[in-house]
């Protein structure tokens, strides 16, 4: 059979199939497996036989998913974990150790951002953080011992992209992986493998779930690097439930047509924000003037549905927009059917010192907005009475 459109391979893609022919895929909710013998469980434990032992190690359902968001990604293999932190644990700490050197983009997620400074950086682990798009902080924080580069692009909230072919080529000079958070794009809109990533990670609770119901993350690489998360993901029990992967599974059936109709309304509503005099400025991959604009054409096929804006006046003024909506979800998840408002410096990076969140570019006035599915003409006539309070 000739290669399958993604849309086709979010749909069919990394089914489990039973002996009962189940149209949809099942959930094995069940802690263990059985053996047909004892002989046959020493096979299974030794990995001579492929199958299933324990819900933790391995899962039907589990696995399914985690093959066709690999599918989706057009990577080898995938794994999936308990929540997209999860899957940002997974992906660095299997490779990095004492002694070894992280080089992050410090245009983070504020948890991601608190991860590695506070629990990483306990470890032993060094790290720099450097600008999200100024490719010569990368290859000027190069150390001998530098077995990472990490980032998210676009990032969080301001949509900044990185090149990620020439980081993932800076990587490979200097024996170091690409780890790319993927979760502002999702797969259906980059797959960073393909431009030589070798770990892409996201958090399946955003776009692939798409309705707001169950958290889940997953890695996608090369057999081998996934094989070693693997391990780690077992050892540590951050795996994701059978449960929850059942439900990202008919998720993803319906992610390409989402995102794209997601990412045509975003870009409407990006253009009509520039035109909004409180508004002082917008921050969207996907705007055409954008200065990064040929690079998110060569990496992406839409600007994602996560945009942010700054009004004027701080805090007071983000406060007064975000409590003034009657259409946007007052929360900090996005992806979601439902476009949802936040902002950013007292939610998403609360924890970053004010320094630290000047310095990623977040300010006090800044309003992170998410868009849904909703018919865009009422988002805008929220979104155009909100800021009348100002």
């Amino acid at each position: 059979m000739k290669t399958l459109h993604p849309q086709t391979l979010a749909i069919r893609g990394g089914k489990e199939q039973t002996e009962y022919n189940e149209h949809h895929q099942a959930l094995f909710l069940t802690s263990s497996f059985m053996f047909d013998s004892a002989a046959d469980g020493a096979a299974l434990f030794s990995k001579q036989k492929q199958g299933f032992t324990y819900t933790r190690t391995a899962n039907p359902t589990v696995s399914a998913f985690a093959q066709r968001i690999a599918h989706l990604e057009r990577a080898e293999a995938g794994i999936a974990t308990a929540t997209g932190m999860a899957a940002i644990q997974a992906g660095l700490m299997t490779f990095l150790s004492a002694g070894d050197h992280l080089i992050s983009s410090r245009s983070l997620f504020g948890t991601t951002a608190g991860f590695i400074t506070g629990q990483l950086m306990r470890f032993g682990i060094e790290v720099t953080f450097v600008s999200q798009t100024n490719l010569q902080e990368w290859r000027d924080a190069i150390r001998p011992n530098t077995k990472m580069l990490f980032l998210e692009t676009p990032s969080n909230p301001l949509g900044e992209v990185a090149d990620i072919a020439a980081l993932a080529e800076l990587a490979h000079q200097n024996h170091a992986l690409l780890a790319v958070d993927n979760c502002f794009c999702s797969p259906a809109v980059q797959q960073p493998l393909q431009f030589g990533a070798d770990l892409s990670i996201q958090s399946a609770t955003k776009a692939i779930d798409g309705q707001g119901r169950v958290l889940g993350g997953v890695v996608c690489g090369k057999n081998d690097l996934i094989q070693q998360i693997a391990m780690f993901v077992n050892s540590m029990g951050i795996g994701l439930s059978p449960f929850n992967a059942w439900v990202l599974m008919s998720g993803t059936e319906t992610l390409m047509l989402r995102v794209q109709a997601q990412n045509q309304a975003a870009l409407t509503i990006a253009q009509w924000l520039q035109t909004q005099p409180q508004v002082a400025k917008v921050y969207y991959s996907g705007l055409p003037e954008n200065p990064q604009a040929d690079l998110v054409q060569k990496q992406q096929n839409g600007g994602g549905v996560v945009m942010a804006f700054e009004v004027k006046g701080g805090v007071e003024s983000a406060w007064k927009v975000i409590d003034a909506v009657q259409l946007f979800s007052r929360t900090a998840n996005f992806g979601d059917v439902r476009s949802t408002i936040t902002h950013p410096w007292t939610t998403t990076h609360c924890r970053m010192s004010p320094e630290d969140k000047l310095a990623a570019g977040i300010s006090e006035g800044l309003v992170r907005i998410a868009i849904g599915l909703e018919y865009v003409d009422d988002l805008i006539a929220d979104l155009q009475q909100a800021l009348k309070a100002l």
